[in-house]
């Protein structure tokens, strides 16, 4: 799958939605990318999974963890293709963490995956989180990278695509200065 291929989906799902938006990073934007919409149809949530499962076809998978609320879908048919365990954590008083019964042992190798990178501070969460669970980070994936600066994740970081979206703090955001209502899309409170 190409890049324009990708993002073609993202086009004819109505994904690359238009506004004020918060992002879960608590940066402002006049852009959101709703991987949800994309990812409500299993048969394109597979074509995407497989397509970034392939960017690390030569590392052994034991697990894929995303965080919750983006990354479980993803997680999950990431997993599939690998044919591993598919997790996710999922945020408790502000903490990511794993629940439900989810554990990473010692040495699992875990491939971390997201829907959209802006910060990569939800995905940096589940790295540490990883590690502290005894794990290894055999590579980080998302479908977009929307990031506006190359994020050091101390692993391989693989993307469907990447696009470029201006973000501004709330303090300088010339949408908040026009009065424009924000929504915040995200599932971070």
């Amino acid at each position: 799958m190409t890049e324009k291929d990708a993002l073609d989906i993202f086009g004819k799902c109505n994904a690359l939605l238009e506004g004020h938006f918060r992002l879960s990073s608590g940066l402002h934007s006049e852009k959101y990318i709703q991987c949800a919409l994309v990812l409500q149809y299993p048969h394109t949530a597979e074509a995407l999974s497989r397509a970034l499962a392939d960017k690390f076809s030569s590392e052994r998978i034991d697990v894929v963890i995303g965080p919750a609320l983006g990354g479980v879908t993803l997680a999950y048919e990431v997993a599939r293709v690998c044919g591993c365990r598919g997790i996710f954590a999922e945020r408790e008083e502000g903490v990511l963490k794993l629940r439900r019964g989810f554990s990473i042992e010692k040495g699992e190798r875990a491939l971390v995956v997201e829907d959209v990178v802006t910060t990569g501070g939800s995905t940096k969460e589940v790295i540490d989180l990883v590690k502290k669970c005894g794990g290894t980070v055999v590579g980080v994936g998302s479908v977009i990278d929307r990031s506006d600066k190359k994020i050091d994740f101390g692993a391989k970081f693989e993307s469907l695509a990447r696009v470029k979206v201006q973000t501004f703090r709330e303090e300088e955001c010339p949408l908040c200065k026009k009065g424009i209502p924000v929504t915040k899309p995200g599932s971070r409170k």
